[in-house]
């Protein structure tokens, strides 16, 4: 039979990390996004306050921050339903999984956008300003756009670290393939086998990416010339 009946637990497991990896991708693309722009744009306090978040996230191991934003919602979630004196509530490992994940990687994706956002030639922006354009026209214009072609191939590379960290979510009780392939590995005595499997997925799904990846840099790189060594 067919991965020894586990095929359905497999599948189940592989559609639960695509969705975990895509929507952590958005949470952190929007974090990102923001930081980005406190660094650059903001006053005094979101300046500091993207500092802060960008430089603790990136000094502590993504399996610690997991650990402790877990834990910690589950014990400030207890403290306060034992104050108002009802049931405890339980968090759901997918949207803290999809939280945890989106707010670590986040801070990566601030520094690619700052990175992005500083290659942008100033002087579009100037003559934006000249032409009349408000600040909301000058950003989804000329530096948005112009932004995401410098940022594609670092924001390539941290959906493949989102995707892949995606396993780390399976020590929170998520039914991800991780922790799928370890439980039919310990059901059968295949371990290996079932890992295998799991790091195979893992291939496809990071193939698949780098497809679209490319897709996205010749939509965005369209007009540009192309440098020759």
């Amino acid at each position: 039979m067919f991965l020894d009946g586990y095929a359905n637990q497999v599948l189940t497991g592989t559609i639960e990390t695509i969705k975990l990896a895509f929507f952590s991708l958005l949470v952190a693309f929007v974090l990102g996004l923001l930081a980005a722009a406190g660094k650059l744009f903001g006053n005094w306090f979101f300046r500091v306050w993207a500092q802060v978040y960008t430089t603790v996230i990136r000094s502590i191991p993504d399996l610690v921050l997991m650990l402790l934003v877990f834990f910690g919602i589950q014990q400030l979630l207890n403290a306060f339903t034992d104050a108002i004196q009802i049931d405890q509530i339980d968090l759901d490992p997918f949207v803290t999984g999809i939280l945890t994940i989106g707010f670590i990687y986040g801070a990566y994706f601030a520094e690619t956008f700052r990175g992005a956002f500083l290659a942008v030639p100033k002087g579009q922006l100037e003559a934006g300003k000249a032409y009349g354009l408000t600040k909301y026209q000058i950003f989804m214009r000329i530096l948005f756009p112009q932004m995401m072609r410098f940022a594609l191939p670092g924001i390539g590379n941290n959906w493949l670290i989102v995707l892949k960290a995606t396993a780390l979510v399976s020590i929170i009780g998520l039914a991800d393939i991780v922790l799928v392939s370890q439980q039919a590995g310990r059901a059968t005595g295949k371990m290996f086998f079932f890992i295998l499997v799991a790091g195979v997925i893992y291939l496809i799904l990071t193939t698949l990416s780098n497809l679209v990846l490319w897709w996205l840099e010749k939509k965005y790189s369209a007009g540009v010339r192309e440098a020759k060594l």
